[in-house]
């Protein structure tokens, strides 16, 4: 399974960067249902930080975000609201599904999980970096800033000047 195709299916959910359980199951290839009777049977070891139940709001929210799923048809969703897995929930699968699939398909999913927080991390410190050269920048420039503002209005009360209606007699009508 591709790196990319992980990366497209995970969501954030209630601050969290989380994998539905139906695209679990498909990159599992298992049923939904399968792979949560299998959850349900080994609750304890997906507390709240590991797997949570989707709201019904939220999940209306990512249905309008995922352009796969149709809006109608009999039969075609789950009663019940999907489980979310955090990336440490979806490391407690690979102890529930035994599978050699399964966890081919969770090193792959582990390693989505590293490279995008690798790349959070890495966007974070540019941002970082780049806040504090506008500092420094600004510090360092105030004058000038200043001084080009002041030409700047300079200009533009002369240019007002020139263009306002003149009043009085031109010298050329007094001759």
């Amino acid at each position: 399974m591709e790196l990319q195709t992980i990366q497209n299916r995970i969501y954030e959910v209630r601050g969290q960067k989380v994998l539905l359980d139906f695209d679990l199951a498909a990159m599992y290839g298992t049923e939904t249902k399968r792979l949560k009777e299998a959850v349900r049977r080994n609750m304890e070891r997906f507390p709240s930080d590991f797997m949570f139940e989707l709201t019904n709001e939220e999940y209306k929210s990512l249905r309008t975000q995922i352009a796969s799923l149709e809006k109608d048809g009999r039969g075609k969703f789950s009663k019940y609201n999907p489980f979310a897995f955090t990336e440490q929930g979806i490391a407690m699968l690979a102890s529930v599904l035994r599978s050699p699939k399964a966890i081919e398909v969770n090193i792959q999913i582990v390693r989505a999980f590293v490279f995008l927080r690798r790349y959070a991390l890495s966007h974070t410190e540019l941002t970082q970096k780049l806040q504090e050269l506008e500092t420094n920048y600004n510090k360092q420039f105030k004058d000038v800033f200043e001084a080009i503002n002041f030409l700047l209005q300079k200009s533009k009360v002369q240019s007002e000047q020139l263009n306002r209606k003149r009043i009085g007699y031109k010298r050329e009508d007094m001759d």
